[in-house]
């Protein structure tokens, strides 16, 4: 059941016991064996995917059993090795690190073997955006560099931790925000471009006939009309 992606649960029964509260719990007897499905949302897949070709790699933490683990992440299209919490607490920092480029999926994790995956990945010069909604999520949301809480799932204190919080609870949602942000730098860096190029072209026009020993070539009227339709349409029509 767990490689078919299913969290699975065991019922099982048992006689009374001489303590209201015993430390542990004998005589059991197994009735029943379920297999619970949690798919992904269906536009998963595909934000999965348009974020690794855009650069970015995506890893899955979670507390479920490896194999189910496993088989989420590969119908999601994450591949890598699967690493769980019992691994993870033999590892030094520094092995983590070595390791962790290969690695695409953590189960059965603690809450601060989360951190210790945002440290590794930032040890390895990644951008990390970490994303959460339980309190045990806050320390990882806190050491990532971007942190991102759910806002319909996500706790207070996960909310309190992050820089961003989605609305929709839309992992999709996050790939479109990359797209969007990518587009505003791009449009700073030809705005900032475009002013750049244009004011040093009048200044090395100036420049070289200070030095060429001929009369300025503009007047300041000139240089004036010619900052005011560069700056009045092309300039916020880049930016």
């Amino acid at each position: 059941m767990g490689r078919q992606g299913l969290r699975v649960l065991a019922a099982a029964t048992a006689t009374d016991q001489d303590q209201p509260h015993p430390p542990q719990v004998t005589g059991l007897t197994l009735t029943a064996i379920a297999g619970i499905a949690d798919p992904p949302h269906p536009q998963a897949r595909d934000a999965v995917a348009l974020a690794q070709t855009a650069g970015a790699t995506i890893k899955m933490i979670t507390g479920d059993h490896a194999d189910t683990a496993t088989a989420i992440a590969r119908e999601l299209g994450i591949s890598g090795d699967v690493v769980t919490g019992t691994e993870l607490s033999r590892m030094s920092e520094q092995d983590l690190a070595d390791r962790i480029e290969d690695i695409g999926v953590f189960a059965r994790v603690a809450p601060e073997h989360k951190v210790t995956i945002v440290r590794a990945l930032s040890r390895r010069g990644h951008i990390v955006a970490m994303t959460g909604d339980g309190v045990n999520d806050a320390a990882a949301l806190r050491a990532a560099h971007i942190g991102v809480a759910m806002g319909i799932t996500g706790t207070d204190v996960a909310n309190e931790a992050a820089d961003m919080v989605l609305t929709d609870d839309d992992f999709s949602t996050i790939v479109r925000a990359v797209r969007e942000g990518r587009s505003i730098y791009d449009n700073i860096v030809t705005f900032v471009r475009f002013q750049l190029s244009t004011n040093i072209g009048a200044i090395l026009t100036l420049l070289a006939a200070v030095l060429a020993g001929l009369p300025a070539p503009m007047s300041a009227i000139q240089l004036l009309w010619v900052n005011i339709i560069m700056d009045a349409s092309p300039a916020p029509a880049l930016s």
